[in-house]
């Protein structure tokens, strides 16, 4: 959008920038267009553009797909988007109290914008929290959060927000931004980031809640050593393990020392991947069609023969009504990745269903709660050839998430749920599906 015609539109509907909402309106098109193609938005895919203000991104990124989300917080420029872009979907809020979870149903999505700066920080760990239903962002920063953002040990720049984003997120400074590009003119220079999901084996898997909390500490105060902060009774010991000086500093630390020093501080040792397919010596119950027990034998005959046996879900729910999903870790036999119930697991020999879901309840999510069985399932090929009992507990989190077993969780609300579930069945593993459809009216 040319500067004159941003006037132009100004003037029609009676608005001006207004300073409060960060308001400076990109009127180069050439680098426009260049933002856009950095988002790569193949047809059909899905896109949420943050603050879109008058549309200079949205034109060209509505060239590449007509699937997207403008997110606006200007109630002056509302009625403009929606008969300027009739084909995408205009929503009128705060994009700090926007509900990323509403996004899931679209299946992974392109995330890109001209983030006001005075809320640029907020807005990043709002839409990159685990988990997060964004495939990537291209995002316009003040140029100095996009060079903490990217910043090396052992620099000024470096701190928690480096490391707290770049856990699960790559980050790449594409372009410094002269000022003069955009109206009102700012008093800062822009850069555009990007930030893409990191390949699985770039960072190992760590306790996500702890690794933020070391961080957060670590950080509070820059000029003390790292053993101050953080305050751990074995420090000189996993100093040793880390290679650092028992008096470094926490921006001595790389992000592969953070979260090896997640991994030692919570007593979390050896391989995930080989703990995740460790189920060598589970025996199962064999059971006949009508679940009575007729054997026993290895999970692993029983899976590859496809003989009938028995399995637990469990459906937690907060003060809310919103049910808590897990999202399988990349390491599962079976589902990879999938989301799955709050807590799911076979029923080993000897052990009754109930004593089952009590105990995958605390092995999964580390709490426990009274367990009220509301569904059965018969045996059959969608449910694996399990018997499952399907029970709900009431509980608020938080929850601790073996990385072995889980990647990541969140509650989600019925509606949420029905149009994702509907949208998109391949995200989730076909156990929940079937208890799901089997027993939503009642959760």
């Amino acid at each position: 959008m040319k500067l004159s015609t941003i006037a132009a539109t100004l003037a029609e509907l009676g608005a001006k920038p207004t300073q409060s909402l960060g308001q400076n309106f990109l009127h180069d098109q050439n680098l426009a267009k260049w933002i856009v193609d950095q988002t790569d938005i193949a047809p059909g895919e899905a896109w949420l553009e943050v603050g879109p203000g008058l549309g200079a991104l949205t034109e060209f990124a509505q060239a590449r797909s007509e699937n997207g989300v403008l997110l606006e917080k200007d109630d002056r420029l509302i009625a403009w988007l929606r008969t300027e872009f009739p084909k995408l979907e205009v929503v009128h809020g705060d994009a700090l109290t926007y509900d990323p979870r509403e996004l899931f149903s679209r299946g992974p999505v392109k995330i890109f914008g001209n983030l006001p700066y005075y809320v640029s920080s907020q807005l990043l760990f709002h839409f990159t929290a685990e988990p997060s239903p964004a495939a990537g962002f291209v995002l316009t920063l003040q140029r100095e959060v996009a060079e903490r953002l990217c910043a090396e040990p052992s620099t000024k720049a470096y701190g928690s927000f480096t490391l707290l984003i770049g856990r699960r997120w790559q980050v790449k400074l594409l372009r410094i931004l002269p000022a003069q590009i955009f109206t009102p003119v700012p008093k800062v220079d822009s850069a555009v980031v990007s930030l893409t999901p990191r390949n699985d084996d770039e960072v190992p898997e760590c306790d996500g809640g702890l690794f933020t909390s070391l961080v957060k500490r670590g950080f509070a105060q820059r000029r003390k050593m790292l053993r101050k902060n953080i305050q751990l009774e074995r420090w000189p010991e996993f100093a040793a393990a880390l290679g650092v000086p028992e008096t470094a500093r926490a921006e001595e630390l790389s992000l592969a020392q953070w979260v090896a020093l997640t991994n030692l501080a919570s007593g979390a040792t050896g391989d995930h991947s080989a703990k995740a397919q460790d189920v060598t010596g589970e025996i199962f119950d064999v059971v006949d069609e009508h679940d009575k027990v007729i054997g026993q034998r290895p999970r692993g005959e029983v899976h590859r023969e496809k003989l009938r046996h028995r399995a637990v879900h469990i459906f937690v729910i907060n003060k809310l009504g919103e049910l808590f999903l897990q999202r399988r870790s990349r390491w599962k036999d079976v589902h990879p990745r999938k989301w799955d119930s709050s807590a799911a697991g076979h029923v080993n020999a000897g052990d009754t269903y109930d004593i089952t879901a009590a105990r995958e309840l605390d092995e999964e999510l580390g709490v426990r709660a009274s367990l009220e069985c509301i569904g059965e399932l018969p045996s059959s090929e969608a449910t694996g050839w399990e018997f499952v009992k399907i029970y709900r507990a009431m509980h608020n989190g938080p929850f601790q998430l073996p990385p072995a077993e889980i990647e990541s969780g969140s509650f989600f609300t019925h509606e949420q749920l029905t149009r994702w579930v509907a949208a998109r069945p391949q995200d989730f593993a076909t156990g929940f599906l079937e208890c799901w459809r089997a027993v939503a009216p009642k959760t």
